[in-house]
């Protein structure tokens, strides 16, 4: 059997994520740090962007938006649902970002959200540090944990708010917000699945 990667599962169950995935709301989703979001025009950095539902969003709120995303079955789909002309699809993966990192961009605002518990704890290490120098100076970083059952096929590990804020701190960034809340997602709130949602600001 092939051993798990962190992007394991998501080009097989491509189909069934772009209905779970784009039946969700994006403001309903990101409702509980949407106060925190820098004022609309800011340069974006969507990394796992997935379907393209949060890039499309935050281009409707007036930000242009890098979307990262490594699974081409995603990306390319995406990039047809979601033509937005504030979105540049960009075919990368985390820990090193080097396609992105390749653009020489700076961003006030970075979105990770349910890409980050994927990682090893070595790929955490080298990833944080790549995405804290594509942050600008008071720019701010979103990324949130998943906490529960591991679906088949998927590679995750149970990482913690607190080892986050901790691996980030050499990197002048700040936590702005630490909450631990549950799934809105019908089936995963059934199976007890719950989120750590984390924000941080850069130093200036």
């Amino acid at each position: 059997m092939a051993e798990l990667t962190s992007t394991s599962g998501y080009a097989e169950e491509a189909d069934d994520l772009f209905v779970r995935y784009e039946a969700l709301s994006a403001p309903e989703t990101h409702a509980h740090w949407r106060h925190l979001f820098p004022a609309p025009p800011v340069r974006t950095l969507d990394i796992g962007a997935g379907t393209g539902r949060d890039a499309a969003w935050l281009a409707s709120l007036g930000h242009s938006v890098l979307a990262v995303e490594p699974v081409a079955a995603m990306r390319l789909r995406a990039a047809k649902l979601h033509p937005e002309p504030q979105i540049t699809w960009l075919e990368d993966s985390l820990p090193e970002l080097v396609n992105t990192r390749a653009r020489a961009e700076v961003f006030g605002m970075v979105m990770i959200n349910a890409v980050w518990m994927h990682l090893t704890t070595d790929e955490r290490a080298t990833g944080m540090e790549r995405v804290a120098a594509l942050l600008a100076p008071v720019g701010r970083l979103f990324m949130s944990l998943r906490h529960g059952p591991i679906p088949e096929g998927r590679r995750m590990f149970d990482v913690t708010g607190e080892e986050t804020i901790a691996l980030a701190a050499p990197y002048g960034l700040r936590p702005v917000s630490h909450v631990r809340r549950n799934s809105i997602m019908s089936e995963n709130k059934a199976r007890g699945v719950e989120w750590t949602a984390l924000v941080f600001e850069k130093a200036s």
